[in-house]
């Protein structure tokens, strides 16, 4: 994984009026640095210095305050991604996700709308979970 620096990590940090504590720090760069939505085993594996337990209650607060969204991308482990750029993660700021099947890859496809849902009246949508799955090309090449 990409490993980002301090500055920019506190900066999104105090950004959304976060507290900047050693754990956080640590979380915010390891999903600042991925290239792809991590799953809490997969920021336990990188940051061996922090138990589990501390790894969930940051993520925990990260999503209470709009820092990251999950995904359920059918894996049966949550992943959990940075909201970029926006004061929250509305429905407007999501992304498609796409997720192989044999290999447990999942990937951001941001060049990918999410499709535009006309909800019943009265509804009011707070996020998206948009999973296309299938085989990435590095498997379908093998089949």
């Amino acid at each position: 994984m990409n490993h980002c620096d301090n500055t920019a990590v506190e900066s999104l940090l105090r950004e959304r009026k976060i507290k900047s504590t050693p754990n956080r720090v640590l979380v915010a760069r390891a999903l600042m640095g991925a290239s792809a939505p991590l799953a809490l085993t997969d920021l336990e594996a990188e940051l061996d210095t922090v138990d589990r337990s501390a790894i969930f209650r940051v993520l925990n607060l990260f999503r209470s305050t709009d820092l990251v969204h999950t995904i359920d991308d059918g894996s049966g482990k949550t992943k959990y991604e940075l909201c970029r750029g926006h004061h929250t993660c509305a429905p407007s700021h999501l992304h498609t996700h796409f997720h192989c099947t044999r290999c447990d890859a999942t990937v951001c496809l941001t060049d990918v709308p999410v499709p535009a849902v006309s909800l019943p009246e009265g509804y009011v949508a707070r996020g998206f979970n948009y999973v296309i799955t299938g085989l990435c090309p590095a498997c379908a090449a093998t089949e």
